[in-house]
């Protein structure tokens, strides 16, 4: 246990995979909880699960690559739950393309979402922080956003990006009293992306995550609730002379 109970914490894509996982961790340690995701019905699940941990938790539908819909529901969560103690932007997309492959409305929507969205919610929960001098950010990159992955363009982009604004978001800020840090995942189960990818991977001919499993040197695939323990390790005062950092949670897939 971190010692944050009673701190407030808004997730993004929290309905599903890794975003409720992330909001059921932090839950479990008495954080109250502002929840977004694009899918009504499983973010309505979600809200019911946090809940029955005793906090707070509200729910709004939201694409993230919407600034005034963020701005709308961010600033209804804050008025509910009287502000932000923490952001996991961890809502993302993903799609099997190459750069040949890639057009202009794929690479937009995937920028929209991975890049934008991380930006659009940073801004929209950033005046409260800044108020109380101090906040704790953790964005959801990939092992993608470290090396490039074939037939990925637009998702390698995006996470690469978020890990350059990761980085100057942690300059900028860390006066203020903010810290800004990373996790990026290797593959992880039972989320949309995985099976979005496997689908795709079956398409291609392409090994399955269980036969890549083998080449993982913990000798097992990631679950979502190994990158949440990440993120409350992040957001908690335990990491609160790190910032700017991108942690690797890949099983040793990715070391660098």
């Amino acid at each position: 246990m971190y010692d944050i109970a009673g701190r407030r914490a808004l997730v993004t894509g929290a309905g599903l995979g890794i975003g409720r996982s992330i909001a059921l961790r932090l839950a479990a340690e008495g954080v109250h909880l502002a929840l977004f995701d694009i899918n009504e019905a499983s973010l309505a699940q979600a809200v019911d699960e946090v809940r029955s941990a005793g906090v707070e938790a509200i729910g709004h539908v939201v694409d993230v690559s919407d600034a005034a819909a963020v701005n709308a529901a961010a600033a209804k969560a804050e008025s509910i739950l009287g502000g932000f103690d923490y952001l996991v932007n961890n809502a993302g997309i993903s799609h099997r393309n190459s750069f040949l492959e890639a057009d202009e409305e794929h690479f937009g929507k995937v920028m929209g979402v991975n890049v934008w969205g991380v930006f659009n919610c940073t801004k929209a929960v950033i005046p409260h922080m800044l108020r109380a001098g101090k906040g704790s950010i953790v964005n959801i990159s990939s092992w993608a956003g470290k090396t490039a992955l074939p037939h990925y363009f637009a998702y390698c982009t995006s996470k690469f990006a978020v890990i350059g604004m990761t980085q100057s978001m942690a300059v900028d800020l860390g006066q203020h009293g903010i810290r800004v840090n990373a996790v990026c995942p290797g593959i992880i189960m039972n989320t949309p992306t995985r099976e979005l990818a496997e689908a795709e991977a079956r398409e291609r001919g392409l090994p399955s995550a269980s036969e890549r499993a083998k080449t993982v040197p913990m000798r097992r695939l990631g679950q979502p609730e190994d990158i949440a323990n990440c993120v409350a390790f992040l957001l908690s005062d335990q990491a609160d002379y790190l910032t700017g950092q991108s942690i690797n949670a890949t099983g040793g897939m990715w070391t660098n």
